[in-house]
């Protein structure tokens, strides 16, 4: 069995802040399924990563005692070509895309490189994984559905369009919702549930256990991961997986980590009113940076929350183990483990953040391990 090593190339982990700061980029979500999730179904192996120091201690590399180890770019989808050309590779050779290596086989500096031929689908910047979700969703849809046979949907919801691009996993519940597979498939994962009244138009994945509730309306290209619950209106949102966003407001264009919770009325504007090209904070570079995008909503890192009728401007970037409430935008840019509100931030107290974190969780049956407090804090005294 081949020991593959996902790897963090390492100028797109600092362009993946702050969903980097707490995971191995191979951990991100995007599409259906994580990065890594889609390597272990490509090559089947012995899988461990290559990540930050501080990240090892939550998720280890494990080398192979011969030194043949297979490494891997974590922010690279695998495809049929491209499965091949690191199959390929010998002992002490890398593969590269334009000068970079995205693949190498052995230990040590590689004594040969082969330019791959081809153009790897991949993520590079944080706003990549909401600007290709739809790319993702689809190439997940067809590798989880082939082979298998949908669940049979409710005769009291509508289906609009091909019911092959409808696929249901065992377990899930769908009552009175109208689902619209015209524009791209439709993924309901083991014990999800979408409400009635409910609308979705795809593409769209949910992720096993999460919940669309009564009157949601949910735009392509948008993933709802394990244990998601969502109300209001979304439009190309990816959430990771375990936060909520469960009564009305907007969020479009955005990305939200694991255990993040947006409350009743909270709102995120993706355009400016001026429809001029967004700035946003690069938390690499430490200052805004200049980008192609019209469309960009709020990314916000694991463990933050907004308070009741919050509002967002567009492009707002928010951190880890964030606590913010009141009226009034707030910075474009809030650092991690700050609270508070416009009228001023102060420091997360970090036993405080601990204890909504476990509460937080356990709701859901996962345990903060020491292990976990240990990574934030790192992450904390290193800002």
């Amino acid at each position: 069995m081949r020991n593959i090593i996902l790897f963090d190339p390492t100028e797109a982990r600092a362009n993946l802040l702050p969903l980097s700061l707490t995971r191995p980029v191979a951990m991100l979500r995007h599409g259906i399924t994580t990065m890594a999730e889609k390597w272990r179904q490509a090559i089947p192996g012995h899988y461990s990563y290559s990540t930050q120091d501080y990240l090892s201690l939550k998720y280890s590399m494990t080398e192979a005692p011969d030194g043949d180890n297979l490494f891997i770019a974590g922010n690279l989808h695998p495809d049929s070509m491209l499965v091949k050309a690191i199959l390929d590779l010998e002992m002490s050779e890398a593969l590269t895309f334009e000068g970079e290596i995205i693949a190498r086989r052995g230990n040590g500096a590689p004594s040969k490189s082969i330019a791959y031929k081809g153009t790897p689908f991949m993520l590079r910047h944080v706003w990549d994984i909401f600007m290709t979700n739809d790319e993702a969703i689809r190439r997940d849809f067809a590798l989880l559905t082939e082979g298998h046979q949908s669940e049979p949907l409710s005769n009291t919801c509508r289906l609009i369009g091909d019911p092959s691009q409808l696929f249901i996993e065992k377990g899930a519940t769908i009552e009175g919702a109208i689902i619209n597979v015209t524009k791209g498939p439709v993924y309901v994962g083991r014990d999800a549930e979408i409400m009635e009244g409910a609308c979705l138009r795809g593409p769209i994945a949910l992720c096993e256990h999460a919940v669309v509730n009564m009157g949601g309306k949910i735009y392509g290209a948008t993933t709802l991961g394990p244990y998601c619950k969502v109300g209001g209106e979304l439009n190309n949102v990816v959430m990771t997986g375990y936060s909520n966003k469960a009564h009305d407001g907007f969020l479009g264009n955005a990305v939200i980590g694991e255990w993040c919770n947006l409350g009743a009325g909270c709102t995120a504007s993706n355009l400016k009113n001026t429809y001029a090209p967004v700035k946003i904070w690069s938390m690499a570079q430490n200052r805004f940076v200049k980008t192609d995008l019209q469309f960009c909503g709020l990314i916000m890192a694991d463990h933050s929350k907004a308070g009741i009728n919050t509002m967002f401007n567009t492009a707002t970037i928010v951190g880890v183990g964030v606590n913010f409430y009141g009226s009034g935008f707030p910075r474009t840019f809030i650092p991690s483990f700050t609270e508070g509100s416009t009228l001023g931030m102060k420091p997360v107290i970090m036993d405080r953040f601990f204890d909504t974190a476990s509460r937080m969780m356990a709701r859901r049956h996962v345990e903060l391990t020491p292990v976990d407090k240990e990574i934030f804090i790192h992450i904390n005294e290193n800002l």
